[in-house]
């Protein structure tokens, strides 16, 4: 119950920064949308930053179903609890985005209008979701106690070059569709990111398992 229970919180501080900084920096950033996304990236890798220390030796620090997905692909975590972990994410998620609204003085309940639609955002959330599970697997494979500050500069980064602002998360995807907020996306345009997610972390589990396996098993 410990890990569900911090994957649940670690989601919902994640997506409540994601969403409450989004709409901080727009309110703040007097229309300079450079400004706004900066201030939004720096807060997102300084959450996960902290989260993944805190949590990392509860849960192993998710926060994410294709980082969940990996790990499954991997063995390391069996079906059932991959399934609850997902399911504690997305909910976690949401509160997490009803959170931000409240501190806000927004509306709790809320539809995304914010359409992130074409080939160009489909491969950037596949690249994202690549990147972000390769520098997992990696930071475990060669430096396990810099795994929180290589995702949050990983996700720092990805931010600025990809086209989506690197989602790379379905659980954040869903919260975001809940939020008409500066970090929204609209609901029809959820499907596409999540299965280039999907794709993109798959792919980097297949990489991963021959560039980081020792020499003498290949």
């Amino acid at each position: 119950m410990k890990r569900f229970a911090a994957e649940f919180v670690g989601t919902a501080l994640l997506l409540c920064t994601v969403i409450g900084s989004g709409v901080m920096a727009e309110r703040l950033a007097g229309g300079n949308l450079a400004v706004a996304l900066s201030a939004n990236a720096a807060a997102t890798g300084a959450i996960l930053y902290v989260l993944i220390s805190l949590f990392g030796p509860i849960s192993g620090a998710h926060f994410n179903p294709v980082v969940t997905l990996a790990f499954a692909l991997r063995g390391e975590i069996g079906p059932g609890v991959a399934a609850v972990y997902a399911g504690v994410q997305a909910v976690g998620g949401i509160v997490g985005a009803w959170l931000a609204h409240l501190m806000f003085e927004l509306p709790v309940l809320q539809v995304s209008d914010h359409p992130r639609e074409g080939p160009a955002q489909w491969l950037s959330e596949g690249v994202a979701a690549f990147g972000l599970v390769l520098t997992i697997l990696g930071g475990l494979r060669w430096r396990s106690e810099r795994v929180p500050s290589l995702v949050a500069l990983y996700i720092c980064a990805a931010y600025w070059f990809t086209a989506s602002t690197s989602f790379a998360n379905p659980a954040a995807v869903f919260a975001r569709t809940l939020s008409n907020t500066f970090a929204g996306i609209a609901p029809a345009s959820a499907l596409p990111f999540v299965l280039a997610q999907v794709a993109g972390a798959a792919l980097a589990v297949g990489v991963a398992h021959w560039l980081f396996r020792p020499e003498s098993a290949q």
